[in-house]
Order: structure tokens, then sequence, then C-alpha cells
């Protein structure tokens, strides 16, 4: 069981990254981006057509990063430009047309078949009690803090994160008083670009390739997110380190390896429920 849960926290540091890139869109952009785990996916897919032209695999990789960041930065625009004074959810709508979009794109310019990926961290890092952690697993959590640690430092402790908060709580009065609202949304949709084409082309050699399942790594994602009611960072990443490791424990037993995909949609209507629940305890008091 802990090989299982030491297992599994490599693609719950999927979910973490993911996690923390939709916390910080759903407080600075007023955005659920479902389409985060897609965008990495592309990024991703663009990295190994490009090895597969015969370019070295760092330059593929940092030029995958790149497509990444520009395909996030265009939802960005587009939202930013065009639903400025749009509610969230609405806004939130709209990358789940950008997620359909990805994915169909995806099918036209790479294929519908699994992209063959190169392992870029292969081999085990060391050995807890027998049981083995991958160097795939020490990366993803740790680039998990990271990014959680250092979008909390950013926010909090900066000239840069003031603004983006202003941005967040007073758009069209950050505007008046001379902050560039739009190049900064746009920025943090670039900058979660980034990190999300990193995190999918990290885990992607150990995953099933396929452009579906990658993007549909934003489920789970937003399971963990709703964790910290996507407002806390901590919770984001506590919460997808924590589902990955439930995962990877099922999958050690036979009866609950069928189910192991279901828990996150589980753990979300469970929270939608409860939510509802409070509201309606609220209500009647």
């Amino acid at each position: 069981m802990l090989q299982g849960a030491l297992a599994g926290l490599a693609i719950g540091g999927v979910y973490a990254v993911i996690a923390v890139c939709l916390t910080i869109t759903a407080q600075l952009v007023r955005v659920v981006n479902f389409a985060q785990a897609a965008i990495g996916m592309i990024g991703a897919f663009f990295a190994v057509s490009m090895v597969g032209t015969g370019l070295a695999q760092p330059i593929a990789i940092v030029l995958g990063i790149v497509v990444g960041c520009l395909v996030s930065a265009a939802i960005g625009w587009v939202i930013t430009t065009w639903l400025a004074d749009a509610t969230t959810s609405a806004r939130s709508a709209v990358t789940v047309a950008a997620l359909l979009l990805l994915i169909s794109l995806s099918f036209i310019a790479f294929g519908t078949r699994p992209q063959s990926f190169r392992p870029l961290l292969p081999g085990p890092a060391f050995t807890i009690g027998g049981v083995v952690v991958t160097q795939v697993t020490v990366a993803m959590v740790i680039l998990a803090v990271v990014v959680a640690i250092a979008a909390k430092l950013v926010l909090s402790k900066t000239r840069l994160g003031t603004k983006l908060r202003a941005i967040a709580d007073r758009p069209v009065t950050a505007e008046m008083i001379g902050i560039p609202v739009r190049a900064l949304s746009i920025s943090v949709w670039l900058a979660t670009g980034l990190i999300a084409s990193v995190a999918i082309i990290v885990i992607a050699p150990t995953q099933s390739a396929d452009a579906t399942s990658l993007s549909l790594l934003v489920i789970p994602a937003s399971a963990a997110a709703l964790l910290g009611r996507f407002a806390r960072l901590d919770l984001a990443l506590i919460g997808g380190l924590g589902l990955g490791m439930i995962q990877g424990a099922a999958a050690q037993f036979a009866e609950l390896n069928v189910l192991r995909d279901w828990i996150p949609l589980v753990l979300i209507v469970a929270f939608l429920l409860w939510n509802q629940r409070k509201e309606a305890w609220d209500v009647a008091r």
C-alpha cells in the first residue's frame, strides 16, 4: 500500500500543479481554466513532434513550453478583451470550449494515437523502506511545492502581487489609477501556461499519452482546487498530492483499481452536495 501511495505522488504532483494554476486564475483573472491541462498537452505534443523531425530534445522541449505559453496567452487575450465584464461562470465556460478545441486541434495536427515520449527523468531517485521513489515523483512534488510557495510569495510580498490583487479585487479602479490590467491579466495566463506545459512534459512519459487523457487531468486537479475553494494555494497543493496518493494506494487492490478514476468525481460531487446542504441549513436558520 505504501508503494502505491508513493507511486501516486507523481501524478499527485501534476494534480497539485494544475490545481495551483486553477486557483491562481480563479483568484486573479476570475476564470476557472478547464483548458489548463489541455494547454500543457498541446505544448508537450508539439515538443514530441519537433523531436520527431530530428531536433534536439532540449530545444524541442523549450519550443513546446513556448507554444503552451502562447496558446494560454491567446485564450487569456480573448477572454480579457471580449469578456472583461462577464461573470466568472461565463468566462470559465469559454475555457470548456477551449478544452474541446485544443483536443480537436491535437487530433488534426498530431493524430489520434498516443504520442511516444522519451523519459526525461528515467530511473529511481532513492528508496524508502524498500519502496523505490522515482525521479519523476521527486521532480513533480518539488515542482508543485515550488510553484505554490512562489505564487504565495509573489502575491503577498511583491509590488507585482499588490497590482495583481488590485486587478482581482477592483479591475476598473486598478485601470483608472494606471495599472496595466490587460497586460498583467494576460501575463497570468502566460505564466500558468508555462507551468502546466512543464508539468505535462515531465509526467507524460509515465501516463497514457493521448490528448484526451492528458487534457482530462484537469478533473482531479479541479477536485484538489475545490478543497481550497479555488482560493487557498496550500490546500490546493495538499489536495493534489493527497488525491494522487489515494489513487495510487487504491491501485494496489484489485477491487478498487477499477474505481480509482472515479475518486475525483466522487469528491467533487460530495463537496458540491455538502456546500449545498450547508446553504440549506443556513437558510433554515
